[in-house]
């Protein structure tokens, strides 16, 4: 009897390492390194405001400072409150497709927020770039109640870093890229979402505070005014690209078991456009957060 139990055990616990954990846009490391490029760039006044809002946050998924409630977002789908894991899921990402880049398609036509329903409760068939906007909305309107301007304060932390990984934004019907096997060498096998998500972010550096010191060193005032043109659907598509052009049209040729050896130039050029990413995410978000929360009310 004990035997078949243990069997029986061990079975259910083979059945949970397989089953496939919900991807996370860059990873904890890679959001909080976006909140930390962002900070150095708001206002004071969206800075006083912004810590206003979590430090009055009852929450306590994450901690009421800005690069830990920049991970919020996934930590809420995750524990699955009152149904939030299908809820929130597809807000993360916009599946837009290599064979048809259709952002309204994968947008679900940009569903309409009903009047006096806040945008965290939304419909679950919606988009990360609907869901910027909508939130974005919600922090600049005065009205809006405070717990929902708290929500939309840590969704937008969170998304706006979303829009800039390649593969939430693009798609070659592989769930942007979790149907994909993908090897190299000194990495441990996995997915390619995987690898654009953390991999070949922590080959930046240990410490998030660190890397996003690094990163905006390396930030001019060229790039800042750059990078604030245009709004999150113009975003959006040049993420798409870049997964189209690089994430997806730099792989090696698949080996006979379906599977990809990445070579050495390709981790190289995702390292470095990981961190381009990540750079302009920062400063983006800070220039969606300074427009919603900068404004003396």
């Amino acid at each position: 009897m004990a035997k078949a139990l243990f069997r029986l055990a061990l079975v259910a616990l083979s059945i949970c390492l397989a089953r496939p954990m919900p991807a996370r846009a860059w990873g904890d490391e890679g959001h909080e390194i976006v909140a930390a490029i962002a900070r150095a760039y708001l206002t004071p006044t969206a800075k006083k405001r912004i810590n206003a809002l979590l430090k009055s946050d009852p929450d306590t998924l994450t901690q009421p400072k800005l690069a830990p409630a920049a991970t919020w977002a996934d930590r809420y789908r995750e524990a699955n409150i009152e149904g939030s894991r299908l809820a929130t899921r597809q807000w993360h990402f916009a599946d837009v497709e290599l064979s048809n880049p259709d952002l309204h398609a994968a947008c679900f036509g940009f569903p309409a927020i009903q009047q006096g329903i806040p945008a965290s409760r939304g419909p679950a068939q919606d988009c990360v770039v609907n869901k910027i906007l909508a939130f974005a909305a919600e922090l600049e309107n005065p009205a809006t109640p405070l717990a929902e301007q708290i929500v939309a304060l840590k969704f937008l932390l969170h998304f706006v870093g979303d829009l800039h990984q390649p593969l939430h934004l693009s798609d070659d019907h592989d769930r942007g890229g979790n149907d994909k096997r993908v090897s190299a060498e000194g990495f441990k096998a996995g997915t390619l979402h995987h690898f654009w998500d953390t991999e070949f972010v922590e080959r930046l550096g240990a410490n998030p505070t660190r890397v996003a010191t690094a990163l905006r060193r390396q930030i001019s005032q060229t790039h800042i005014q750059a990078w604030s043109q245009g709004g999150p659907m113009e975003w959006a598509m040049e993420t798409f690209a870049l997964g189209r052009d690089h994430a997806y049209g730099k792989l090696p040729p698949a080996n006979e078991r379906g599977s990809y050896r990445l070579t050495d130039a390709y981790i190289d050029m995702a390292v470095h456009d990981v961190a381009n990413q990540l750079s302009k995410a920062g400063v983006r978000l800070a220039v969606l957060l300074n427009r919603a929360l900068g404004a003396a009310r």
